[in-house]
Parts: C-alpha cells; structure tokens; sequence
C-alpha cells in the first residue's frame, strides 16, 4: 500500500528506472519504490519529468501536484480513465438518482458542521453550541443554507470577527494550500473509482471541473482548518507547508479502524459511492474529527 508523500523542492530531474522513481539533483540521486509514493508534490518549477515516469506514476495511480513560482498547488496529473469498467460508471453516475444525490449531499453538510463544531468545542470556544443548533435546522438538500451561516460563525470565532477569507492574509494562504492538497487527493480517488470529477451533487459550476470532487470533500475541510489553527500563522513558508503536508499521513478513524489521512479518504469514497449506486445512505462512512 502507498503512504509516502513525496515533495520535490530543487532543480533536479525525475525519471523512471525498474520500478523506481529516479530523483537527480546537482549533489544526489536518489531512488524511490512507485509503489510506496502515495502522493507526489513537484514543488519548483525548475524540476524536469520524463513520459516515461509521469505514465507510470498515472498507471499506479500516484497523484501528481505541480505548484506555481511562488510554491503554491496550481495544476495536477489526471488520468482519463482510472477504472476498468469507467464507461458503465459514468453512465451510471449521470443516471444518479437525483433524491438519492440530495440526500448524500443534505448528511454532507450536516457532517462538515458537526465537524466544524467539534473544533470549536475542543479549542474551547463556545460558538460550537451555535452550530449544532444549525445541524437541527438543516432541510433536506439544505435549502436554508445552514452551510453558509455555519461558516460565518466558524471562521469568525476560528480566527477572530476581522477574519475574511476574502483577504491576502497567511492564514488564508495556509487554509487554501491545505485544501488544494485535499482536493487532489479526492480527484484521485473519483477518477481511480471510475467517475469524472466534473457532474457534482450540489455544486454546477460550468466552469469547476472538480465539482463532485468539492461536493466530497467538505466534511474534510475542518481537519485542514484545526492543523492552521494550531499552527497560529504568522507567515506562510516552506514551515508552514511542511506541517500541513504531515496531515496527509496523519491518523483518522473511519469506520471503526484508524486511518492514514489519505487512506480514511478512500473508505469514504468508496463508501459515498456505494450509496449512491445501492439508494442508501446508511452505507456511508464519515471520518472522525476528534481533538
């Protein structure tokens, strides 16, 4: 099973050996095993891939991020077919029963909230008791927008009443790099099922080619924001990014079993999928969320 997450920060070149990715820099080479690499992050953009390397790392299924000159997540590898039967998946996907997507996504939010709740509760801040109000209020498909209301009371008591996360502020930085991080870990695990990240439950922007993608991972959200909070952010560097890499590999229980991170990503996948070809929504597994 995969676990490494590989971050690639020099000018070097990366090529494929034997089952080994080969990373050559100025002063080393250094191999690594494909099937240990779970997630791999080119950092500089003075880095140089084979083919040969990057048709392995699809094969295998490694997610590949690439960052822009100021080190930020900016674009990704994404196969066009992950799964054997892809073609039956996606006609089944756009047949999804819409009742059945409603009803994932109304357990999404409430989850995403009850999570957000759990990190204000175990930082000590009272708002908690606010937003398990708004889980008794959520309707179905969340017509009120509990959602939105739950998140002005989040961030506001996460990060002070000045906070936006309209702003050019670290913190901001922090929180947008750690989701970009989890986004691409989901995009893999839509496209290794054999669904397109483009047709979502709830989001339809024509423009987002990641809807489903960011339908999924809202519940996952919290856990990115809790590492930023922990970090009290006053800058946002190589630091920073290193602690929220390491969440990556952190333990999360799902399903009654700890988790890696990525691998609890993979158990809710598969789990959130599964409800939605079987119309049942008690198959689904939610991660923990626990301080």
């Amino acid at each position: 099973m995969s676990w490494r997450t590989v971050v690639i920060t020099k000018t070097s070149k990366l090529d494929y050996s034997l089952g080994y990715m080969v990373v050559r820099d100025i002063e080393n080479t250094v191999k690594i095993h494909i099937s240990e690499i779970s997630v791999l992050i080119v950092e500089s953009t003075a880095v140089s891939l084979t083919a040969a390397l990057l048709n392995e790392l699809t094969q295998k299924k490694v997610k590949v991020i690439f960052c822009d000159e100021k080190h930020s997540p900016a674009f990704e590898l994404t196969p066009y077919y992950g799964s054997h039967d892809c073609s039956l998946k996606l006609k089944r996907q756009i047949e999804w029963n819409v009742y059945i997507k409603q009803s994932v996504w109304t357990l999404i939010v409430a989850e995403k909230i009850k999570n957000q709740a759990e990190n204000l509760r175990g930082f000590g801040l009272e708002q908690y008791k606010k937003l398990y109000d708004y889980i008794d209020e959520i309707e179905f498909n969340d017509k009120s927008n509990r959602e939105g209301h739950s998140a002005k009371v989040y961030f506001n008591a996460m990060f002070g009443k000045d906070f936006s996360r309209n702003s050019d502020a670290p913190i901001n930085s922090a929180l947008n790099y750690g989701y970009s991080l989890v986004l691409s870990v989901f995009n893999r695990e839509v496209v290794s099922n054999g669904y397109i990240t483009t047709l979502g439950l709830f989001h339809d922007n024509m423009f987002n080619q990641y809807n489903l993608s960011c339908d999924l991972m809202e519940p996952y959200r919290p856990f990115v924001d809790r590492v930023v909070k922990n970090m009290n952010v006053q800058k946002f560097d190589k630091d920073e990014k290193k602690i929220i890499l390491n969440l990556l590999n952190d333990e999360v229980v799902i399903d009654g079993r700890k988790q890696t991170f990525i691998n609890s990503i993979k158990v809710y996948c598969k789990s959130i999928f599964s409800a939605l070809e079987d119309n049942n929504t008690d198959l689904i597994r939610f991660p923990g969320n626990e301080l």
